[in-house]
């Protein structure tokens, strides 16, 4: 019986304390350690939702192909400058029509006809 004065003495004497703060330093470490599992988890979701979808039929111009008609003229209404200051950097917007004319880069080799090589003149 003599044993639990002195666990008494260590309890009173602030002995567990540390007990204490070491289960609760464990504690938020696991705590910590399943919240980026969970958002690492979150991450290869949404990277493996992003794979799956096809490529966005996108213009140079950043606006969806469908934005465009079938001249290739843009339809979308954009931010143009009307203000510039002394460093020339625009500093007022209004609405107006996006200019681009929807190039989508050079014409594929499959389409370009090109005659045979050959050494008679």
């Amino acid at each position: 019986m003599n044993w639990v004065w002195w666990v008494f003495a260590f309890f009173m004497a602030g002995g567990f304390a540390k007990v204490v703060d070491a289960g609760r330093k464990a504690m938020s470490t696991r705590h910590a350690r399943k919240m980026e599992r969970l958002e690492s988890v979150r991450r290869e979701r949404l990277e493996l939702e992003a794979a799956q979808r096809p490529p966005e039929p996108v213009c140079g111009c950043t606006h969806h192909l469908a934005k465009h008609d079938k001249r290739g003229k843009c339809h979308e209404v954009t931010q143009v400058p009307t203000a510039w200051d002394e460093e020339r950097k625009p500093v007022a917007f209004e609405p107006g029509q996006c200019t681009c004319q929807q190039y989508v880069g050079p014409q594929p080799l499959s389409q370009v006809f090109a005659e045979e090589l050959t050494d008679r003149a």
